[in-house]
C-alpha cells in the first residue's frame, strides 16, 4: 500500500489510483499465473541428463558434472539472490533471473561445451529464484496461503521436471538420436515463466518510505517488497541461533536428498531389484517427492509452531532408510515412496521457516540465501562421498547407517528454525 493510498484509507475516502475490483482480481489472476509458470521452469534443465544419457552416449564423467554442477552452482551463486532483491526488488529480481535461464536453455543446446555453460548460467538463474520465491511469498500474499503458495511451488517443481524427463528421450529418438533437440525442450517452460513474470515486473517500484515508530522511535523504510525493511539493531543472521539452525536443517537434509535421488537405483540393484524395477521405483521416490514437497508445506503454514512438523519430516525417511537396510527386498516400492514423501517434505518445509521466521523481506531474503549457500554447498559432496564410502567398503550399508544417524541429529539443530520464542 502507497502512502496515498493509506492515507485515503484512514479517511475513508477512496484513493484516485487505487485499481477497481475487476482489476484487482485480474492482477491477483495474473500473479498466481506468474508464479506457477515460473514454480513449473525451476528444475526442469536438471533432470534432463540422466534419461538422455544412455541415448546421446554420454560418458560417465560428463553425467557426473552435469549432476554435480547444479547444486554446487546453487550454493555458490545464492547470495546473487539478495543482492537482486536489494538492486532490483524481488519481481524484477525473479524476471532478470528468468532471462538468464532462458539463454541459459538455449546456450545448452550449443554442442557439449555449451552443455555444460548453458547448465552453469540455468544453476545461476535457479540459485537466485530459489532465493527469492520465499521473499515473493512472504510480500505478495497473505499469511494464511504461505504454505499453500510454497507447496505450489514444489509440486510445480516436480510436475515440470517430470514431465520434461520424460520427454527427453522420444524427442531425442524422434530426432535420430540427436540430443540437442531433446535438450531444447526446456527452452518452452523458460520462455512461459519470463512470459508469466513480465507482468509482476512491471509494477511500478516506488522509493521507499521512511516512517518513525510511534512507540519505539526506530526509523525503519518500507518498499513495495511488501514490508518494514529496517535492520536497525538487528545481529547478521550468520550470527543468530536461527540463522544456523536453519542452514543445519536445509544442509543436511537436501545433502540426503541429493545423495539419495543419485544413488537409490544402486542400492536397489543392488539388493536383488532389476534395473527397470529400479527404473520403476526411481518414479515412486520422484511421485513422493511432489506429494511430500506439496503437504507439507500446506500442513506447516497454517501454524505458527513449525517444530512438530520438522520432526515429521525428519522422522518419515527414517522410516525409508531403515526398511532399505534391514529389509530392502520386502517393499522397496514402500521404501521408496516413504523416502520421497519425507525427503520432499523437508525440502519444501525449508521456504515456510524462512517466511515464518523472517520478519521483513530483507530478513526473509538473508536467512535463505544463507541456508541455501551453506545447504547447496554441502549437497554436492553428498553423491561423491556416497560412491566413495561404497567404493570404500563395498556396500551401501555404511550410508544408510549414516543416513540413519543424521537425521536424528538434524532434528535437534533444527528446532530452533521451526519457532519463534516467546
Amino acid at each position: 500500500m502507497t502512502v496515498s493510498s493509506a492515507a485515503a484509507a484512514a479517511t475513508g475516502t477512496a484513493s484516485p489510483t487505487a485499481p477497481p475490483p475487476g482489476g484487482a482480481r485480474a492482477s491477483g489472476a495474473l500473479l498466481v499465473v506468474g508464479f506457477v509458470l515460473l514454480s513449473l521452469n525451476a528444475r526442469v534443465a536438471f533432470g534432463q541428463a540422466g534419461p538422455l544419457a544412455p541415448v546421446a552416449g554420454f560418458s560417465s564423467g560428463t553425467v557426473t558434472l552435469l549432476g554435480l554442477l547444479p547444486p554446487l552452482c546453487m550454493g555458490l551463486f545464492a547470495p546473487l539472490g539478495a543482492f537482486a532483491r536489494r538492486r532490483y526488488g524481488a519481481e524484477r529480481g525473479l524476471f532478470l533471473a528468468s532471462a538468464v535461464l532462458v539463454v541459459g536453455a538455449l546456450v545448452r543446446m550449443a554442442g557439449p561445451i555449451g552443455l555444460i555453460a548453458g547448465t552453469v548460467l540455468v544453476s545461476l538463474a535457479t540459485a537466485v529464484v530459489n532465493v527469492l520465491i520465499p521473499v515473493w511469498v512472504h510480500a505478495r500474499f497473505a499469511p494464511r496461503r504461505v504454505g499453500t503458495m510454497m507447496g505450489v511451488y514444489a509440486l510445480s517443481m516436480g510436475i515440470g521436471s517430470a514431465v520434461v524427463a520424460a520427454l527427453v528421450v522420444p524427442v531425442a529418438r524422434a530426432g535420430g538420436g540427436a540430443w540437442q533437440p531433446a535438450i531444447g525442450i526446456a527452452v518452452v517452460p523458460a520462455l512461459l515463466a519470463l512470459i508469466g513474470i513480465a507482468p509482476q515486473a512491471a509494477r511500478r517500484r516506488t522509493p521507499p518510505a521512511t516512517t518513525t515508530s510511534g512507540s519505539t522511535g526506530e526509523t525503519t523504510s518500507t518498499s513495495t517488497d511488501g514490508a518494514a525493511s529496517g535492520t536497525a539493531g538487528r545481529r547478521p543472521v550468520a550470527r543468530t541461533a536461527l540463522g544456523w539452525s536453519l542452514t543445519a536443517f536445509f544442509g543436511l537434509q537436501t545433502l540426503m536428498f541429493y545423495t539419495t535421488l543419485a544413488w537409490l537405483p544402486s542400492v536397489l540393484v543392488a539388493s536383488g531389484a532389476s534395473r527397470t524395477a529400479a527404473g520403476t521405483y526411481q518414479a515412486l521416490f520422484i511421485l513422493g517427492i511432489a506429494a511430500g514437497g506439496f503437504a507439507a508445506p500446506a500442513l506447516a503454514g497454517r501454524r505458527t509452531d513449525q517444530r512438530p512438523h520438522i520432526a515429521a519430516a525428519l522422522a518419515v525417511p527414517m522410516v525409508g532408510f531403515a526398511g532399505l537396510l534391514l529389509a530392502p527386498a520386502a517393499a522397496p516400492a514402500l521404501w521408496a515412496a516413504v523416502l520421497g514423501a519425507g525427503l520432499g517434505a523437508a525440502q519444501s518445509l525449508a521456504g515456510v521457516l524462512y517466511v515464518r521466521r523472517g520478519t521483513d523481506p530483507q530478513h526473509v531474503t538473508a536467512l535463505s540465501a544463507m541456508a541455501q549457500t551453506c545447504g547447496y554447498l554441502v549437497a554436492a559432496t553428498g553423491p561423491a562421498l556416497a560412491a566413495w564410502l561404497h567404493a570404500t567398503t563395498g556396500s551401501w550399508q555404511p550410508l544408510l547407517l549414516a543416513f540413519l544417524g543424521v537425521l536424528p541429529v538434524n532434528a535437534v539443530l533444527s528446532m530452533r528454525a521451526g519457532h519463534d520464542p516467546r
